[in-house]
């Protein structure tokens, strides 16, 4: 299996859309996190403009770059998910795969043994470029470099892979659906960015079938980041990726974000044991 495991890290780590993605959602996590909110703080005067400040600091940093994997971070790795599994249906490569390996759930175990261990870079790649972010408009500022404590900062690091794994697994599953990349990909960006916001504006306006949001995944996501220090006021004005509620305590969205990864990953394993693969 360790072989296995090691010949499909080492596809991933051939194949540059896997480094553009991880390099394009560390950009984006500077971007958003720093570089736009401190032109903004440069602007602002009075209690604001030390709220601002106060975001972008090291002691905060954690909660700042939390704030944009249930709906950014987690859009790109659904694509790198949908990449991992779609494109050996695109090259025809799956019959020679299960011909010269164990067999079909090996070949898969591996290939999403692989994908956790590229997820955890892009995680290690967001919270290294916003503590350094953090650590420099704190040197500029003259403020006090102050770190978050430890657990803080596993808890963060540990959250932030669920819920990329989760959204990683959605696109493993599309992609064994569709058969390929590009209607999963479509399918996937359609969800992450309209479907399951209009679910939950239908089911927000019915008291009845309100409590239903609280099993969608950005929901337990947003609510998971929130409890770490996440602004619930960054998530409302995030645009297409905003959320308003209803957040569920840290316990309910771990273990239905558990849940979900464990749902999306026993349906493709299922299906790619039982479907023909031509």
């Amino acid at each position: 299996m360790i072989g296995s495991i090691a010949a499909e890290l080492s596809i991933l780590g051939k194949r540059a859309a896997t480094w553009i993605l991880i390099g394009l959602w560390a950009v984006m996590a500077v971007l958003f996190g720093y570089v736009l909110p401190y032109s903004s703080y440069r602007s602002e005067t009075g209690a604001a403009r030390q709220e601002s400040l106060a975001d972008m600091l090291p002691q905060q940093f954690v909660g700042n770059v939390l704030g944009g994997f249930p709906f950014f971070g987690g859009v790109l790795v659904l694509i790198l998910g949908v990449l991992t599994l779609g494109s050996d249906y695109g090259w025809g490569t799956l019959k020679t795969l299960f011909t010269q390996r164990p067999g079909r759930l090996h070949v898969f175990a591996a290939k999403l043994a692989a994908l956790g261990i590229v997820l955890a870079w892009f995680v290690v790649a967001s919270f290294a470029t916003a503590a350094l972010s953090s650590a420099f408009v704190a040197s500029r500022e003259n403020a006090p470099i102050d770190w978050p404590g430890f657990s803080l900062v596993v808890r963060g690091l540990v959250a932030a892979w669920l819920i990329l794994a989760v959204w990683a697994a959605l696109g493993v599953l599309l992609a064994e659906l569709s058969r390929g990349t590009a209607l999963a990909i479509g399918i996937g960006i359609l969800y992450g960015l309209v479907i399951e916001g209009l679910i939950s504006a239908l089911l927000d306006t019915v008291s009845a079938l309100r409590p239903l949001i609280e099993v969608l995944l950005r929901a337990n996501a947003y609510s998971l980041v929130a409890i770490l220090g996440a602004s619930e006021q960054n998530a409302r004005d995030a645009g297409p990726g905003g959320f308003s509620g209803s957040y569920v305590s840290g316990t309910q969205a771990v273990l239905v974000l558990a849940l979900q990864l464990a749902l999306f990953v026993a349906v493709s394993a299922t299906l790619l044991r039982r479907r023909d693969v031509a």
